[in-house]
């Protein structure tokens, strides 16, 4: 195992797929800030779904760039990456920073460079897919064939894992995960939120507020059925493929508003009443944001809240994902008064700033253990 020379880091970046724009991409484009020379090695790359700053950038895909079929389901084509990170051999970077969420910490590095995975979660499909496949709409066959999918692509996931020099967790609920999926300890360096985007108002309207892509396993639904039976006002923003069934499940005061420019959805984020967040996430940036506002949060109390959420200090947790149970909490959220100052110093743990500085010295205590391993072996 070789060393790594002092102040010559060669850093590769290495991304799971690039055809959306969400939290893990802004966290892959911080990351190239950080380490602004850095190639970055994903499946496929779609220029015209995620931000125009990724079109400056030194983007190198694998074979699966040339499948027409990523464009349409890349979640179809799960088998194939493996394949596709397993047959990527990153040449001569001597620090591999993987920002993973699925495959991507399979690619191949050089011999003794160091592979630090900044792990956003266990492959969420392979080690939780009754949570996470819960209101999808799969083919008969599909769900036949499943099974044997995916406990051939928890071995490959597992064995993977093991070639990492160093985790760390979005949250202390991912790390968790790591260490009960793949045996592995991890350092928690929290994501960035660019908390400056936010500030608080003193106009605050009565409703309740989600911002988030419709899908199932968000239980946006959770929040529509709750805020229906107690006749509280909720406002949607965002789309996905659950709209359908959420609006099917609304009453009158509940309000769709579909997607919102990023400065609409800030002074919305000051105005309302508090922000709900009714699913369990890894991290979930939203009620950052919403403290960086100086509004509350309603969340459940499980996953990437539990970090971000101080219990009557910045929001109100509850813990059954229940009608009742969150009903009693947007009952108690009603007549709750909270410290506008509180909100945005809680937030302010999450900034850009201290995410760099946090990043910063998990690599440098990444590069000194190596080091030392390195020596022991010499």
């Amino acid at each position: 195992m070789d060393e790594i020379p002092h102040n010559k880091l060669d850093v590769a970046l290495v991304h799971d797929w690039l055809n959306q724009q969400g939290g893990a991409e802004n966290v892959l484009l911080e990351l190239h800030r950080m380490y602004p020379d850095s190639p970055i090695h994903t499946s496929f790359y779609d220029p015209t779904l995620v931000d125009s700053a990724f079109g400056q950038l030194d983007i190198r895909t694998t074979w699966m760039q040339r499948l027409p079929l990523w464009r349409k389901n890349h979640q179809a084509l799960m088998p194939l990456y493996p394949f596709a990170f397993g047959t990527t051999k990153i040449k001569t970077s001597n620090v591999v920073v993987s920002n993973c969420s699925a495959f991507c910490k399979g690619v191949r590095i050089p011999k003794g460079a160091l592979h630090i995975c900044y792990c956003l979660t266990p492959t969420r499909f392979l080690w939780n897919p009754e949570n996470y496949l819960a209101g999808e709409q799969a083919p008969a066959a599909a769900r036949v064939v499943l099974p044997s999918l995916l406990k051939l692509a928890r071995r490959w996931d597992y064995r993977a894992a093991q070639q990492v020099s160093q985790f760390v967790a979005i949250s202390n609920a991912v790390a968790e995960r790591i260490q009960k999926f793949y045996g592995r300890s991890s350092m928690v360096v929290h994501p960035p939120v660019d908390t400056d985007r936010f500030a608080p108002t003193s106009h605050v309207d009565e409703h309740f507020l989600i911002v988030s892509r419709l899908v199932p396993y968000k239980r946006i639904d959770l929040a529509v059925q709750t805020c229906t039976e107690l006749g509280l006002p909720l406002k949607i923003i965002g789309t996905g493929r659950a709209e359908k069934n959420l609006r099917s499940l609304a009453g009158p005061t509940v309000t769709f508003v579909g997607r919102l420019p990023d400065h609409e959805v800030s002074d919305e984020m000051s105005r309302c009443r508090a922000l709900l967040f009714p699913g369990e996430e890894d991290f979930g940036i939203t009620p950052v944001e919403a403290q960086a506002a100086g509004r509350p949060v309603v969340a459940f109390a499980a996953g990437g809240a539990l970090d971000t959420v101080i219990e009557g200090e910045t929001g109100i947790l509850f813990s059954e994902q229940t009608v009742a149970s969150m009903g009693t909490a947007l009952t108690r959220m009603q007549s709750a008064k909270f410290s506008s100052e509180r909100l945005l110093a809680n937030a302010q743990r999450f900034s850009i700033e201290n995410f760099r500085h946090a990043f910063g010295m998990a690599v440098s205590k990444s590069i000194e253990a190596h080091r030392d391993r390195a020596r022991t072996m010499a």
